[in-house]
């Protein structure tokens, strides 16, 4: 009887490893809206791991189950949703950085013999089709470091969930409006 359940148990979580692997891929761009005053340990590290150490950071990662299970742990710090083309664009050409302090330029894409592109535009789309990564582009780095959105945050501030007027947590597609306040 007990064997039994857990035969059924292992198959559920099969079933929904499948699910999840099944799924549409998808860029998710997160973004630190909170400090690092009152943050436990765990979340701390979870926040390294995701590379956000700073207030407006953002970073684009893709929807793996590793990815999501870390974003579920910072919910309370952080605000993610789907980003478009357009605003990666954005993105990349006004706030992406190379070691030393350099901006990313079509003429440094154009140059590397490792990239396949010819510019920032087709790169950003490549990116968001998942026929391109951020580490084809030697020297780019992870982080995008972003300006306070202009007229701030919704009304509800930085300590409530975005369903309730806030700014936490999942926003799906306004997240690109957020963004575009912020670059």
């Amino acid at each position: 009887m007990m064997a039994d359940k857990e035969i059924k148990t292992k198959t559920r979580k099969k079933e929904k490893k499948k699910e999840i692997k099944e799924q549409e891929k998808k860029r998710l761009a997160v973004i630190r809206v909170r400090g690092k005053v009152h943050l436990r340990g765990d979340i701390s590290d979870t926040m390294k791991l995701l590379n956000l150490t700073r207030v407006n950071h953002c970073v684009v990662v893709d929807n793996r189950v590793q990815y999501l299970g870390m974003i579920n742990k910072a919910k309370d710090y952080i605000t993610w949703g789907e980003i478009d083309a357009k605003i990666m664009n954005k993105l990349l050409s006004k706030r992406g950085m190379l070691t030393g302090n350099k901006k990313l330029t079509d003429d440094y894409i154009s140059k590397n013999e490792n990239i396949n592109y010819n510019s920032i535009e087709e790169l950003s789309t490549g990116i968001v089709d998942f026929n391109a990564e951020f580490k084809d582009v030697p020297d780019l780095k992870p982080v995008f470091r972003l300006r306070p959105p202009k007229k701030g945050y919704d009304r509800g501030g930085i300590k409530h969930p975005y369903s309730l007027g806030g700014a936490l947590g999942y926003r799906g597609e306004k997240i690109n409006e957020l963004l575009e306040r912020m670059i």
